[in-house]
């Protein structure tokens, strides 16, 4: 079997498709291509009055990359995980390059919840989120979305729907409109596209520092709540 490693990785992402395991502790990895893929529109992510007033509230510190490690291992720690050894290896070999993100939510000095996934041009792949707070995975993955909106990006990929991301305004794709809008955010990547400037994951962090109000009112706000 060819070793999964980050630039497999990066190849697979970018041919639409990903890594699954069938265990923690399986040692063969298979890669999916689903017919239908879930998506979330990054103009229709559903924040819903209840999470807007959690967001507001400030309920859970929120960071970006302060624990990478810990998001991808409190993912894989449940009963039924697709995460095995290797896959978690290779994923960390690409927040080590910059191609792998996670953001974190603290209820003081407890990890509560958090999302982490992989970055490729103007598409960002969800991989997996946990919470061990009640809201801590929706306010993870309201601020990724946020991000996402600022920094220009255009596809944020979720693999399988679900309820739960189907009540945050997730929705099926066919396999060949989702190649259409993954070939649109790679071919975009960079600036290419003319006088398109180039995706920044970070531009969050730049616009909160001069944001009105407390940061979660600002995302708040960003994700179209502001009552």
């Amino acid at each position: 079997m060819t070793t999964l490693d980050p630039r497999l990785l990066l190849r697979g992402y970018a041919a639409g498709i990903f890594p699954m395991a069938d265990s923690r502790d399986a040692a063969d990895v298979f890669w999916v291509e689903p017919k239908t893929r879930a998506i979330i529109p990054l103009d229709g992510f559903h924040c819903s009055r209840s999470l807007a007033r959690t967001l507001r509230r400030e309920r859970f510190t929120v960071t970006r990359d302060q624990a990478f490690a810990e998001v991808i291992a409190a993912c894989a720690d449940r009963p039924e995980t697709w995460i095995n050894a290797d896959i978690e290896r290779a994923t960390l070999g690409l927040h080590a390059t910059g191609h792998a993100h996670s953001i974190e939510c603290w209820d003081g000095a407890t990890l509560a919840g958090g999302v982490y996934g992989v970055r490729l041009g103007r598409a960002f792949f969800g991989e997996s989120m946990f919470s061990r707070r009640t809201d801590a995975s929706k306010v993870a993955l309201a601020w990724l979305v946020a991000r996402l909106r600022l920094g220009r990006f255009t596809l944020l990929d979720c693999q399988f729907m679900t309820r739960h991301l189907a009540s945050l305004g997730a929705v099926s794709v066919p396999r060949r409109r989702y190649a259409e809008l993954l070939s649109a955010a790679l071919g975009t990547a960079g600036g290419g596209g003319g006088d398109v400037p180039p995706p920044e994951f970070g531009a969050l962090d730049d616009a909160l520092p001069s944001a009105p109000g407390a940061p979660g009112q600002f995302i708040a706000q960003l994700l179209g709540h502001t009552s």
